[in-house]
This record gives structure tokens, sequence and C-alpha cells, in this order.
């Protein structure tokens, strides 16, 4: 949509008015004559094609001048928030992202599969306000709830393991803080259904707040916990850095799956296990059948210039015009 910035320069139109009807009065007085006895002869002579074409000068100077007149009035695409109401839940992703998401009996490994499979159902839901909490031995907010997927996403591939390795958070596995943290986001929201869904390789075993401690508070506030535990059953190869490369070694697989169930049942979600890659994309794909509920959304429509189109057809117009009346409409005195 076309605004213009500078409106008032749209009343030179009205000079078109009065041009025209000195045109249309006194073209003739200006135009070369010749007196003849009698033009009964040329009464009903056929009128060249130049004749025809004489009005197209006129047009083309009225052009010129329109556009002119446009690009002083300073075009500009429209500048403004629009509201609109869409279909959508608000979700919190809660991700575990201790060391020991960096076993290998999903491929590539537990957190990479974490990742995609968690970029897909984002990229299936456009419409949800998604956010994203990773926890270890502590939590914290990789992403507040947002439409803008695309940032979403960036955040999430950045998402790493190592964080713990280095010491900026305390390894371990708080799933009651990173329950918590998640929670903690969605207890103002507006919307008819709220959801965290936490995806864990471990048990509890670190953390001031206990995963059921957690899931009561998300109960009192209406929030509905899907739990995921991802892992083997028994063993898993895990890469162990050594002198000159990696060793892998099998190290076992503690899921907490009463806890898991029982976060779950407590919120009236779901627990769910994933052994390998297809089973957690599965689990996703049935999270994705949630009841959806309608969401405002701000989006923003940024302003550019845009008289560039109307400043080239008054260009090309006068030049066309000038060329018109050196050449096939010239006068000779």
């Amino acid at each position: 949509m076309i605004a213009f910035a500078n409106k008032e320069y749209l009343f030179l139109l009205l000079l078109l008015i009065p041009y025209l009807i000195w045109y249309m009065m006194y073209r003739k007085k200006t135009e070369p004559t010749m007196r003849m006895s009698d033009t009964y002869a040329f009464r009903f002579a056929p009128k060249s094609w130049k004749v025809r074409l004489m009005p197209l000068s006129l047009l083309l100077r009225m052009l010129a001048f329109i556009m002119i007149v446009l690009v002083l009035a300073r075009p500009q695409t429209q500048n403004s928030w629009k509201n609109k109401s869409v279909e959508g839940i608000d979700i919190m992703l809660a991700m575990d992202v201790s060391t020991s998401m960096l076993a290998e009996d999903l491929k590539p490994n537990r957190i990479e599969a974490a990742k995609q499979v968690a970029a897909e159902f984002i990229a299936g839901r456009p419409n949800d306000n998604i956010g994203l909490s990773i926890f270890a031995g502590e939590a914290f907010t990789q992403c507040p709830m947002t439409t803008d997927h695309a940032s979403l996403m960036n955040l999430l591939q950045n998402v790493r393991t190592d964080i713990a390795a280095r010491g900026l958070i305390e390894d371990g596995t708080a799933i009651g803080m990173g329950l918590a943290n998640a929670v903690s986001r969605l207890k103002d929201s507006k919307a008819k259904s709220r959801v965290v869904i936490l995806l864990t390789d471990g048990s509890n075993n670190r953390g001031d707040i206990s995963p059921m401690t957690a899931a009561e508070i998300a109960k009192s506030l209406g929030i509905r916990v899907y739990t995921i535990g991802v892992g083997t059953n028994k063993v898993a190869p895990y890469p162990m850095p050594v002198a000159g490369g990696v060793q892998y070694v099998n190290i076992p697989v503690e899921i907490d799956n009463k806890m898991l169930s029982e976060i779950a049942v407590a919120t009236e979600g779901d627990f769910y296990r994933a052994t390998n890659t297809k089973e957690l994309r599965k689990i996703y794909q049935e999270i994705d059948r949630l009841e959806k509920s309608k969401l405002n959304v701000k989006q923003f429509s940024k302003k550019y210039e845009a008289y560039q189109p109307f400043a080239i057809i008054a260009v090309l117009a006068l030049l066309l015009e000038i060329l018109l009346r050196i050449t096939i409409f010239r006068r000779i005195p």
C-alpha cells in the first residue's frame, strides 16, 4: 500500500485543468496557417498518421508532470503495526544439556538428535509462541517465548553440552530447576493451552527445586507437561576424550521413568520413551496434535521510499516527448 509523506504537493495536479483549457483555446492560434479560396476539396481527405499522433505530445507532457508531482509528494510504503489473530498455543521446550547428552545411542548423538527433531517440530507450528529453556545442574532461558521462529532456530542451533564441561554452569541433571524455569515463562500467558515439553536422559541429581514440586506449580497454573526420556534401555556409547583422540566407553542409562511419568500424570500430560531418533520424531508428531487457541500477533511493516518508478516514468515520458518534437512533429519555420 502506497502512502504520501507530503500530500500537499498533490494539489499541484489541479494545474492540469487550466493548462488543458489554454491548450484547447489557443492551440490553433499558435499553429501556422495558409489561406485558400476554397477548402471543399480537403473536407473529406483522410488524416495522416502524423496528424493522428499529434495529441501524443500533450499526453506525454501531462504524464511527466503528474509523475513529477507524485515524486514531490514522496510516495512510501505504509509503516504500521498490524494486529491479527492466529491459531496457536504457548509452548516451552525444556532441554537437558548435561554432558551425558553426548552419548551416541541416538545418531549422531542425543543432543544433536534432540535439536534436529525439535527444529522440525518448531517449523511445523508457525503460529505458536515457542520458547527454549536449557538445563544441566542449573537452568536458564535460552530463548523466551516468541513467534519469531527464525531467531528461535538460531538459538536452538547454538545449544551445546560443553557449557557444563567448560564450567559455565554446574554439570548434572536438575530436572526440577529446568521444569520450574520453563513454567515461570508460561505463568503469565493468556493462551487457552500452555505446554512444557521436557526432554532429559537422566534422573534428578541437582537443583534446589524437586521435580514434583515444579510439577505441582505447573498443575496449579494449568500447565500440561509432556516428559520425554531419551536413551537406550541399558548402556550407551559415550565419547571419552583421551590423549590424541577419543575413546568410547559404555555408560549406564539411568532415566527415572517413574518420576517423569508422575510429572506427566500430575499435570495431565504424557510420558514418552525414545530409544532412537525415529521414536523421538514420532513423539513430537504426537505432541503436535495438541489443541489450539487464538493468539494475537503483532506484525511490523517497514517503511521505504517508493519514488523510483514514478521518477523513471517521468524521465522516459519527457525524453520521448522531446524526441517526437524534434523528429516526427518537427516544425519548419
